[in-house]
């Protein structure tokens, strides 16, 4: 049996202590042929998102997609043809049964993916189906912005199996300051309709995800969130890094994590659990001994894989936030399987847990629970994403508020 704390020590080898070498930045030194040969084996490819169209109805000003460094899309056919659509279920189906996998989750995405039209979302979603087979269950979901649901869009995913998420911000005020159409128009009343409209399919609504703006107050965001009744809700940080740095971030104090505390203590205190916050569930869960199951906190390895418009295979497409290419690999689905992805240090990197982790997060108290932060807000030129996140201070202090309320908690039940 191999010494587990002399194979820690090679892969942190092998990752560099620095991030750089000749130039190059972390994960571009990662040697995924030594990890291998060190006993490391990728996890496959679970989630799979389809960008179905790549442009937007919207002109939202914190878009990673169009406002921030990798402007890619500009490039890219507006809408995957049904030649992609076909070849990325074959190449999905390939995956799939190479691994034995008996489920997996489909995710149309864009842009916005409602403005790629009924035929196309149906063809995405059958054709993903028939090609894994009956033997495979394919979760589907489509994440939108919520102004073009329209009954049509709604009889189609209840007859589909589509779940829906919808980006809500808050209330009218915190919601249209930044989710606007291209000539300042707010979409606040639209998007209200659109879930107006899903509220007569339950069933359908996944839930909310919701980007932080701290001149919005938090319990008013939050009330606002709930008012709909969604399942779930999903809290992002604005996407930034040590380069370009998020809005109102000083480097002093963690006005993110205060934000964030609000919401939880609103949330926790509740006398009856109005929906799911996935962030706090997910510390909650870590905190008392489980995985993780988002990107955004812990360690759990990336399961997730980008299908573009023109068929190019990418990282998630949060990394579009830190520079041009970020989330490239040089695949293509009329080219590539995806276990060629497997083998870039890219994707190997988001799959070491602990050992991908900078000096200072090894160092830390919480690294198990916030396992550095989401992997794109950790860039900086030169040492890559070997570093904390730039919401570290944030993390930090959400993690040990949240793990006093459920400690204090656990402790009187046991008196």
């Amino acid at each position: 049996m191999r010494n587990a704390a002399l194979e820690r020590k090679r892969i942190w080898e092998l990752i560099g202590v620095a991030g750089r070498t000749d130039g190059l930045e972390w994960p571009e030194t990662l040697d995924v042929d030594a990890l291998r040969a060190s006993g490391w084996r990728p996890v496959p490819f679970q989630q799979f998102i389809l960008k179905v169209h790549s442009r937007c109805n919207l002109g939202c000003d914190y878009c990673y997609m169009y406002e921030m460094a990798d402007q890619g899309w500009r490039s890219r056919p507006r809408r995957m043809s049904p030649a992609i659509v076909d070849r990325t279920a074959t190449r999905i189906a390939d995956h799939v049964h190479a691994h034995g996998l008996t489920a997996i989750e489909l995710m149309l995405h864009g842009g916005e993916p409602l403005l790629a039209g009924p035929q196309l979302i149906r063809q995405a979603v059958t054709a993903v189906r028939a090609a894994v087979g009956e033997g495979v269950t394919v979760r589907a979901l489509v994440q939108t912005n919520g102004v073009l649901i329209d009954d049509d869009f709604l009889r189609l995913f209840d007859e589909l199996d589509v779940s829906v998420g919808v980006s809500l911000d808050g209330d009218a005020e915190g919601h249209d300051r930044h989710r606007r159409h291209g000539d300042g128009r707010g979409s606040y009343a639209e998007v209200r309709a659109g879930l107006e409209r899903l509220s007569a399919y339950p069933h359908l609504f996944a839930g909310l995800l919701s980007t932080i703006d701290l001149r919005n107050d938090p319990r008013t965001t939050f009330e606002a969130l709930v008012s709909f009744g969604p399942p779930a809700v999903d809290f992002l940080l604005p996407h930034g890094n040590w380069e370009t740095a998020p809005p109102f971030l000083d480097g002093s104090s963690p006005l993110y994590g205060d934000w964030l505390i609000a919401v939880f203590d609103r949330w926790y205190d509740a006398p009856v659990r109005e929906t799911r916050v996935r962030l706090f569930g997910e510390i909650i869960r870590m905190l008392l001994g489980g995985a993780s199951g988002t990107e955004a906190v812990g360690l759990s390895p990336s399961v997730l894989v980008v299908v573009e418009t023109d068929g190019s295979l990418e990282q998630v497409d949060s990394l579009k936030s830190a520079y041009e290419g970020a989330a490239g690999t040089g695949l293509h689905v009329l080219r590539n399987g995806f276990d060629a992805a497997l083998e870039l240090p890219s994707v190997a990197a988001r799959q070491l847990g602990e050992q991908a982790l900078s000096s200072q997060c090894r160092a830390c108290t919480a690294r198990r629970v916030c396992g550095g932060g989401m992997y794109a807000h950790r860039y900086r030129a030169g040492s890559g994403f070997l570093n904390p996140s730039v919401y570290c201070r944030d993390l930090f202090r959400l993690i040990n508020h949240i793990h006093g309320r459920v400690t204090d908690d656990l402790t009187e039940g046991r008196r």
